[in-house]
């Protein structure tokens, strides 16, 4: 029997897909830059004990290993090898408990991020973190590559709303870290220590996640307009200097604003260097948004308007959201990931805009100003090889240049294929060899999604 036949053997028919045309949808995330291969097959597992299968049967054979959600990711993380295996759990989609009486929910890694926040919203609850691609992301992507999102300024990213994990290890048995209490220091913080390991230490398969008490009342929002990008930045460093606890505080650039208008009608201003979107929730939003609005003056805003209308406030957001599909509808792209401390944000603009000119490349940029974390699109011609040779080295500017003023190469992202030769100028060597030490310690054969991260 070969290895493929006593693999499908061991599995529930139909879980193991070898027919070409349905791997080759696997073989790769959104990162248009990043090489993939091409699978041995694909295993749509449904349960745990399945990956733990797929597992024993990699460690049996020395295959490599490469786990999947929805595909979503933006720096190559789930990029198939040549021979791999890819374990995908997009099928793994129960809630298996929502907690209402202690604020937490259970959940399988295929769960969608947006539908765990629907089916919490039922309880007067939600779920934090809240990724672009939160309608189609599945909460194991978000929990491997420790996904942030819109409201993480206020709430936290995905580590921070993590209880705790059920994971399956390179040798096919399942480890279950943390629980079920808020405060638990028993043993090493394992759980934090797989939130964000993008796949290489084991296979998330289930999370205990911490949900929160829907606000009180409909939050409160602004928009605010800028000549310059900087001093879009400028008021962002004001707004968190001056105490403000914003629940959003989203930018987006001249460029990101026209691609929007063009994919959809949205009536932003398309003469505005900059644009800031606002909001605070809870009993004070008002006074918040008050404030960050006069930040926001001072800074040099040449309109502003504040709403506590819902409608209105889902359409600024709306807009906000639309970015990631509006800007891929302009050609080939690579999404970058950086972040500065807040008070260097616009001094990251100044520096984007400097990298745009003297490389002749398109950057447009969103981001999540609230945290520093920005996404300076780089939006190309074609993906000829003398284009992604230049593409890359120009992302590769974009890093050089958060890391000068303390920041870093992904802020949610994840390192992936994409960053993994930049991962250098950020950690040491003493931090690259611990990074190691741990990867052989829980997978001395390098089958879980080799040669990403570190």
């Amino acid at each position: 029997m070969s290895p493929l036949a006593e693999l499908e053997a061991e599995l529930p028919p139909g879980t193991l897909v070898t027919d070409p045309d349905v791997v080759a949808g696997y073989r790769a995330d959104r990162a248009d830059l990043v090489p993939a291969g091409h699978p041995l097959a694909v295993a749509r597992v449904t349960d745990t004990e399945q990956v733990c299968t797929a597992m024993r049967w990699a460690q049996r054979h020395g295959v490599t290993v490469i786990p999947r959600g929805a595909g979503t990711g933006l720096s190559g993380g789930a990029n198939a090898v040549d021979g791999c295996l890819v374990v995908s759990l997009e099928r793994m989609t129960a809630i298996r408990e929502i907690d209402a009486e202690n604020h937490l929910a259970v959940v399988e890694a295929g769960v969608i991020n947006a539908d765990l926040g629907r089916a919490v919203a039922e309880h007067g609850l939600f779920y934090p973190p809240d990724p672009g691609s939160f309608e189609i992301s599945t909460i194991g992507g978000n929990l491997a590559t420790n996904a942030g999102g819109m409201r993480c300024v206020k709430y936290g990213v995905t580590r921070d709303a993590t209880l705790g994990l059920e994971v399956v290890l390179a040798d096919g048995r399942v480890l279950r870290t943390g629980g079920r209490a808020v405060k638990n220091v028993a043993g090493l913080d394992l759980t934090r220590l797989f939130v964000g390991s993008e796949g290489t230490l084991g296979i998330i398969t289930a999370a205990t996640l911490r949900l929160r008490p829907a606000p009180p009342a409909p939050p409160a929002t602004f928009v605010a307009t800028f000549p310059s990008a900087p001093a879009a930045g400028a008021a962002v460093s004001a707004i968190i200097a001056a105490g403000a606890v914003p629940s959003m505080l989203e930018l987006m650039e001249h460029e990101a604003i026209n691609a929007i208008e063009d994919y959809r009608r949205m009536d932003l201003d398309r003469n505005a260097a900059a644009l800031l979107i606002g909001q605070a929730d809870g009993y004070d939003a008002a006074r918040q948004v008050a404030t960050m609005i006069r930040c926001c003056e001072e800074a040099g805003a040449d309109f502003v308007v504040d709403t506590q209308d819902p409608a209105e406030a889902d359409g600024l957001l709306q807009a906000r959201r639309l970015a990631g599909l509006a800007l891929t509808e302009q050609g080939p792209s690579v999404i970058e990931d950086v972040g500065v401390p807040r008070s260097r944000l616009a001094e990251m603009l100044a520096a984007l805009a400097d990298i745009a000119e003297s490389t002749g490349v398109r950057i447009a940029t969103v981001g999540h100003a609230g945290d520093g974390n920005l996404h300076p699109t780089l939006i190309l011609p074609d993906l000829e090889p003398a284009t992604r040779e230049h593409a890359l080295k120009t992302a590769e500017a974009v890093c050089r240049a958060a890391l000068a003023l303390g920041g870093t190469v992904t802020g949610e992202h994840g390192v992936g294929i994409l960053k993994r030769d930049w991962l250098a100028g950020q950690l040491d060597d003493t931090a690259l060899d611990v990074h190691r030490a741990i990867k052989a310690a829980l997978d001395p054969r390098q089958l879980l999604n080799p040669n990403r991260g570190w």
